[in-house]
């Protein structure tokens, strides 16, 4: 697939199963994020691979998140929240890393690694693998990012969800481009 073709197609996919991606496809994956704008080349970001077992404790640190907010869960409830990291079998934590830098200020910076989970979910999809970036109250939450052992300077940009996907998505839908770009003055 070529790089417009993924860029103009790719769709995220929430139903998602194994394997997850490894390799050579999962190298790529990695790589892409490195071509992401950059300014200054700080490479403000790091990521976290959650797979297996792992998967069952992000959503016991999902489950413990709702529970120091002062929720009571059901049974139900709590099982619901744990299962989340297991819609998919790799979740990438994507880390904003802020570098101090007088020319490049920590909301670019937090926008690069924006970037680079954008180009990692582009260079899934030009793969063949399924990914769907979620974010949710657990990525802003103070004691998911101490569970994942952040920084007090850095933030979860999302988590993505990775893995083969299990039903074709729907085709990218087509939007009236035109009316998102004006000339100006």
């Amino acid at each position: 697939m070529d790089a417009l073709q993924a860029l103009h197609q790719r769709v995220s996919v929430p139903r998602l199963s194994e394997p997850s991606p490894k390799g050579d496809i999962l190298a790529n994956i990695q790589r892409a994020a490195f071509r992401a704008a950059d300014h200054a080349r700080m490479r403000p970001w790091r990521f976290l691979i959650v797979e297996g077992e792992g998967r069952q404790a992000l959503g016991e640190l999902f489950v413990r998140s709702e529970e120091q907010q002062g929720a009571v869960l059901s049974d139900k409830a709590r099982q619901r929240i744990a299962e989340r990291p297991l819609r998919a079998p790799m979740v990438m934590v994507v880390i904003a890393s802020p570098k101090e830098n007088p020319k490049v200020p920590e909301i670019e910076q937090w926008l690069s690694a924006g970037a680079a989970a954008q180009n990692m979910i582009t260079a899934a999809y030009a793969q063949g693998i399924g990914a769907v970036w979620r974010t949710g109250d657990y990525a802003y939450d103070p004691s998911v990012m101490a569970g994942l052992g952040l920084s007090d300077a850095e933030r979860i940009i999302g988590f993505l969800y990775l893995g083969t996907v299990q039903i074709a998505p729907p085709e990218a839908p087509e939007t009236a481009i035109a009316d998102y770009f004006q000339s100006w003055p």
